[in-house]
């Protein structure tokens, strides 16, 4: 299957309302399926519908230039509750349909590590938003990863604050979840690298936390010039940049992906005006991205981040390679997902690595009064 940049573009732009097409079964025919687990239910649901509608405007496209195998392609979802749980059931419950041929999971790695158990026992592809760099290291061979791993986040992070902001005193603030730790250590990890740099609080918190003031105390006692952060949450984020403003701390603040999202840009307003983030989507970053961006604006009528984004490069990859395999066998779609190279996604160049990373960089922006403004793009090694 290829997709010409006109069927991309005409396949992005159909006009799509959520509830018609969750979990809805093909009028006709034999189809390939594929299993999503979205937190439909939970903090996490709103950021649930933009990535079901990231993986249908996929499935679009990919239908309309032709389906998979001569067939079309059907999405069945399970709601993942935004819990362990939740998402272990909502796997339980696909893999147990076994004309399912692969899976979407979760974009939240401690949701990803409550599933491997399963992933390994099934032993079919499932593609992955974790960014816990463990994830893909761990012998599990049927992860597959569409966003960069949290080894070059940490480092664009601390590269941009030390040398771009010219900032060394740092206040590492990061949930306590795999996501979280990862995230928190790499970035640690990272600032060891840069002369004069210090770690002057590194601060966890639990998700789903209603005060931080606390936190914000010890950033103004630590005496720390600028902020590293990693939340899992986009509500977290937004009750802490709000109570962080509110407690007058205004030094440079270079926050993961979360902070450019939807959701916390909607939670946080003007308190996030000024930040900076790594983030794995940016609209300007290339011309496939800027096309996805447009189509979903039309679609989802609101603005495009990595929980559409990373949903749609899914989808689109693993169809092609069942294509390029010829056969759904889970061994034979493997082989072709890691032996696809130099394909231009929404989020970036996918070049897969024998552990299931797609993508190996990120785009640094700044929050312009509520709007992501696209800085550059930064390749690291790991």
């Amino acid at each position: 299957m290829t997709i010409s940049r006109r069927q991309f573009s005409g396949a992005l732009s159909a006009g799509l309302a959520l509830p018609a097409f969750v979990g809805r079964a093909s009028a006709q025919g034999t189809t390939i399926k594929i299993g999503m687990c979205a937190p439909i239910t939970g903090p996490a649901a709103e950021a649930g519908r933009y990535a079901q509608i990231g993986a249908r405007l996929a499935l679009d496209a990919v239908n309309k230039a032709g389906g998979v195998l001569g067939k079309k392609v059907e999405l069945i979802v399970e709601d993942d509750q935004t819990t362990n749980p939740g998402i272990v059931l909502a796997f339980s419950k696909l893999a147990s349909q076994p004309d399912i041929v692969a899976f979407l999971g979760s974009i939240r790695s401690t949701q990803v590590h409550a599933m491997a158990p399963d992933v390994l026992k099934v032993g079919k592809p499932v593609m992955i938003g974790g960014t816990d760099p463990t994830l893909t290291h761990m012998g599990n061979p049927w992860f597959f990863r569409f966003r960069p791993n949290d080894l070059y986040s940490g480092t664009v992070i601390a590269d941009y604050g030390v040398n771009t902001l010219g900032k060394k005193k740092w206040a590492i603030i990061h949930s306590t979840d795999a996501f979280g730790t990862a995230g928190g250590n790499a970035l640690a990890t990272a600032l060891k690298k840069h002369a004069g740099a210090t770690v002057a609080l590194d601060q966890g918190y639990a998700n789903q936390s209603q005060d931080f003031t606390p936190v914000v105390l010890a950033i103004k006692q630590s005496g720390a010039d600028v902020i590293g952060s990693y939340f899992t949450f986009e509500n977290d984020l937004g009750v802490f940049a709000r109570q962080l403003r509110q407690l007058g701390v205004t030094v440079p603040w270079v926050g993961s992906p979360s902070i450019t999202n939807v959701t916390a840009l909607k939670l946080a307003g003007p308190a996030l005006y000024g930040t900076y983030g790594v983030a794995d989507y940016a609209e300007d970053s290339s011309p496939a991205a800027k096309a996805f961006g447009k189509a979903y604006r039309e679609a989802a009528k609101a603005a495009p981040d990595n929980q559409s984004s990373w949903t749609y490069d899914a989808i689109i990859i693993l169809c092609m390679a069942i294509n390029k395999a010829g056969k759904t066998d889970p061994a034979a779609i493997r082989a072709a997902i890691l032996a696809i190279r130099k394909h231009q996604g929404a989020e970036g160049e996918y070049n897969f690595d024998a552990n299931g990373d797609g993508l190996h960089g990120y785009n640094i922006v700044k929050n312009e009064k509520g709007t992501i403004v696209f800085d550059k793009h930064v390749e690291p090694a790991a």
